[in-house]
């Protein structure tokens, strides 16, 4: 008499890989929230930086920071512009992390939230 083999998983050992990957997932999902983060933050500084280098390349044409049109921004994120003949200051902020600010000011207008000895740098919270 000839025995069958079975190939195959119990159901006991199916259920403990669900659960490995659950616990997987339940410790990657925080860090995934927290890179989405820091990549919206990259966005806002990078747009930021452009908008630094358009208002410098804008007041050696002009001599003034007052009137420059904004570059363009990345997906998502809404840019403001204030220009003064002797200083600016902008903000950026992203529609898919609300409470998140990032300014950026140059001379007479640099936000008070920057620390003092970064002029020109761009600050978040």
């Amino acid at each position: 008499m000839q025995r069958r083999r079975h190939h195959g998983f119990t159901l006991i050992e199916l259920l403990i890989v669900v659960v490995i990957i659950g616990i997987l997932a339940a410790i990657a999902a925080p860090k995934f929230a927290d890179t989405k983060r820091k990549a919206y933050v990259a966005a806002l500084k990078a747009d930021l930086k452009n908008m630094a280098s358009a208002a410098e390349g804008f007041l050696a044409e002009t001599d003034s920071y007052a009137g420059m049109a904004l570059p363009p921004s990345s997906p998502g994120v809404t840019l403001t512009y204030v220009g003064t003949a002797t200083g600016w200051n902008g903000s950026a902020t992203h529609t898919q992390q609300p409470g998140l600010t990032c300014v950026i000011g140059v001379g007479t207008s640099t936000p008070p939230t920057l620390a003092e000895g970064q002029p020109g740098g761009v600050s978040c919270k």
